[in-house]
């Protein structure tokens, strides 16, 4: 039962958007405390669960990376839950910051690329950069720092997602990008929410583009093909 329910992507897909609205229901009109303890873990577990009944390929540790990202964004929002504790908000940056880390690392490869395919996306990411610098400047006071790193990884997932392309098939290589895409958004109207003004429906976006987001990298990378680890690997030796 167990595992059908998580090998059906369809009926995957129905359990965790189902949990993932509920989620938002509960951070939308109830306290965090205790609700949310029991609502938000089960987001990533089911990623986590889905991932682990559905990999493909041999490479032990690009399983490793994949499996300690989802730990640690596991980690982080169990720790973001408390989000008027700087504490708690400064640790939960530096594990989400682990999680990036280690999608990267999931995400590289050593096939050659045309450096002309980065120059376009290269600009877009410096404009997205010059950007929430300019916006957030004056309000990141001391988590300037940690800011910068934890925008400087979202936009290296991004180019290394962009990169994927000619490596994997198609619909894993625009399903994890969209995925990174939607992550980015969700991560820049957070930055908003947090050192500038609120938003329209706030709540909401954030949650669902952060469930959506991961849902479609761990989506992506399952629908990795056998015969495109085999040829990385070789390439690799």
């Amino acid at each position: 039962m167990i595992k059908q329910l998580f090998s059906n992507h369809k009926l995957f897909a129905l359990l965790y958007f189902s949990m993932l609205l509920i989620d938002i229901l509960v951070k939308l009109n109830l306290p965090p405390f205790p609700f949310r303890l029991f609502s938000k873990p089960f987001i990533l577990l089911l990623l986590l669960v889905y991932y682990i009944f559905n990999k493909t390929g041999n490479n032990k540790r690009k399983q490793l990376w994949m499996f300690l990202a989802l730990i640690s964004f596991f980690v982080g929002d169990l720790l973001i839950i408390n989000n008027t504790n700087l504490i708690f908000v400064s640790i939960s940056l530096f594990v989400f910051s682990l999680g990036k880390i280690f999608f990267c690392l999931k995400f590289s490869h050593r096939k050659e690329y045309r450096i002309s395919r980065l120059i376009p996306l290269a600009v877009l990411l410096f404009c997205y950069i010059i950007f929430f610098t300019a916006l957030l400047l004056n309000d990141l006071k001391s988590f300037f720092i940690p800011a910068l790193i934890t925008f400087f990884l979202t936009l290296l997932m991004f180019q290394l997602a962009y990169l994927r392309k000619d490596v994997f098939n198609k619909e894993s290589y625009f399903y994890v990008l969209f995925g990174v895409f939607s992550y980015s958004i969700c991560e820049g109207m957070m930055a908003i929410k947090t050192f500038k003004f609120d938003l329209q429906f706030q709540d909401f976006f954030i949650m669902f583009l952060y469930g959506l987001g991961l849902y479609f990298v761990v989506f992506g990378i399952i629908n990795e093909k056998e015969d495109e680890h085999k040829l990385l690997e070789k390439q690799e030796v």
